[in-house]
């Protein structure tokens, strides 16, 4: 029986997490953290049955208390919280799908305890990379994707040697805007950009994906993970997702690994790599598939994938810049309180008055995240 524990457990991962648990049957759920979704808090409980359980803030920490008084859960709550989720002592791995810079620490604090990590949060690498996999590294701690396109480039790596990786090719669905130009995106609402054709997931993600800011920050995802420079990544628009990445070597041979559009097969790689079990669901069925066809990305209308590699190229604290202001951007779109094409006109203005700090800490990236927020509060 593995031990698991996760942060974000009441979003879109988590919960698909908790369904690969549910029709396995040999994952023991020790810890979960969760925002404000106390109500399926609660019913994850009383299913999967966790020792510990933190929720962000101590009012819904206190509520989700008197909800399970007859359950045997210790709850707890804020940063400490998620930290002690994360480092819960019997868990041997830790889902991180919770969203935004929130994971870092906790996610540091799980390696410093040896708990593999199956990450599916983005902003840990994209922010912190230069800490989180010399860390894994000296801790000898796994860090295993669970993002689809990661997790394909991670399958596509396996029996070959890291040194033969000529490029990889990030593959993108191009999001529900693809083939429009900038003067079409002018008026685009939040509910036409939520309308995502391939993937079903959370709001924040699927704006990000309309934008292609999602695939600029799985580029600089990327660039930690495997270890390559921005460069040796392109991105490869694919829109029927079943390839979802692929490698190419040194001798012109690529490898790719295909898929239904579904989350499920890269969370369960991750929960028993090196191991593949069967998993229910649909099967790409090739008599049927009409056809694969592939775009270069047009980044002169989504200019947010450019600029994420610029951030990528440019390291230190510019992705920190490149991350927080999409996020407060995207929030403000998603509250309507900024205009579609707003969100990669804020993280420009920022990322150009940024000073870029080389090799920046925890704290500095924190701190620039801050930062990062009071310049587009005081002008947006």
């Amino acid at each position: 029986m593995k031990k698991i524990a996760i942060l974000g457990s009441t979003g879109s991962i988590g919960t698909q997490t908790l369904e690969v648990v549910r029709e396995n049957g040999d994952l023991e759920v020790l810890g979960l953290a969760a925002g404000n979704n106390i109500k399926l808090l609660e019913e994850q409980i009383r299913e999967f049955a966790p020792k510990l359980v933190a929720v962000w803030t101590e009012e819904k920490a206190r509520e989700l208390r008197e909800n399970v008084k007859d359950l045997s859960v210790k709850i707890v709550s804020g940063m400490e919280g998620l930290i002690e989720v994360a480092t819960i002592a019997e868990s041997e791995i830790l889902v991180t799908a919770i969203v935004g810079m929130i994971g870092i620490r906790p996610t540091i604090a799980a390696i410093k305890a040896g708990k593999d990590i199956a990450l599916a949060n983005k902003e840990t690498l994209v922010t912190a990379g230069h800490i989180i996999m010399p860390l894994a590294k000296e801790h000898n701690v796994a860090i295993l994707p669970v993002d689809s396109e990661h997790s394909a480039i991670f399958q596509s790596l396996q029996g070959n040697s890291r040194s033969a990786l000529h490029k990889i090719l990030l593959t993108a669905s191009g999001g529900p805007f693809r083939g429009k130009k900038r003067d079409e995106l002018a008026n685009i609402q939040v509910e036409d950009a939520l309308k995502h054709p391939n993937w079903e997931m959370g709001r924040k993600i699927t704006i990000d994906s309309s934008t292609l800011v999602n695939k600029g920050l799985e580029v600089i995802e990327a660039k930690w993970l495997f270890d390559v420079d921005v460069e040796q990544i392109e991105v490869v628009v694919h829109p029927q997702s079943i390839i979802h990445s692929m490698v190419e070597y040194v001798d012109g041979a690529i490898i790719a690994e295909l898929g239904t559009p579904d989350m499920k097969l890269p969370i369960q790689y991750a929960l028993y790599y090196p191991e593949r079990k069967f998993l229910p669901g649909d099967r790409v069925d090739f008599a049927t598939l009409s056809q694969l066809t592939f775009e270069k990305p047009d980044m002169d209308t989504f200019t947010g994938l450019r600029m994420a590699m610029e951030a990528g190229k440019a390291g230190g604290s510019l992705p920190t810049v490149f991350n927080a202001a999409n996020e407060l951007a995207v929030s403000k779109f998603l509250n309507r309180k900024i205009q579609y094409l707003e969100i990669p006109e804020i993280i420009e203005t920022c990322m150009c008055n940024h000073k870029n700090i080389v090799n920046p800490t925890v704290e500095q990236i924190l701190q620039t995240e801050q930062e990062v927020y009071e310049q587009i509060e005081s002008r947006w």
